[in-house]
């Protein structure tokens, strides 16, 4: 697993996308082709050069694992995170979380959602792409899109 450490600050902001859980996981979900393909080609654009953070990885295999209709098993779910590991890994720490929170008070989101966008930040991601977020918006530097829009 490769991980951008951070520390103290930031990696300055570049060209990269931080990729939600729900993104990921419609990659793997067949019961909607069209988001498949969509979610897939997304996971493929080298020029977005993807980010996802440990939160995603641990979200995305509980999801593929048990709440999809049909689920994958967990062989073939462990080798997808693993996959997916070798985009760059934006780890959970105190300084992420202690961010997290304040961005969930600042901005009335989620402490989940709020990890999320902090992550993407900490990870010099210009983009977050994500269904679960207000399309359109910034938050913390950070401009919301939805790629199925």
């Amino acid at each position: 697993m490769r991980v951008v450490g951070h520390g103290a600050g930031t990696i300055s902001m570049t060209d990269r996308a931080f990729i939600d859980t729900n993104i990921v996981v419609y990659a793997y979900d067949r019961s909607d082709p069209v988001k498949q393909e969509q979610a897939r080609s997304v996971m493929a654009d080298t020029d977005r050069r993807p980010v996802v953070s440990t939160q995603v990885l641990s979200e995305f295999y509980v999801t593929i694992t048990r709440k999809l209709e049909r689920p994958v098993p967990s062989a073939a779910a462990r080798e997808a995170v693993d996959r997916l590991s070798r985009f760059p890994v934006i780890p959970l720490d105190r300084d992420l979380a202690l961010a997290a929170i304040d961005t969930a008070q600042s901005h009335q989101l989620s402490y989940w959602d709020s990890l999320i966008v902090e992550a993407a930040r900490v990870g010099g991601c210009r983009t977050l792409l994500t269904e679960d977020l207000n399309a359109g918006s910034e938050i913390r530097g950070v401009e919301i899109v939805n790629p199925f829009t």
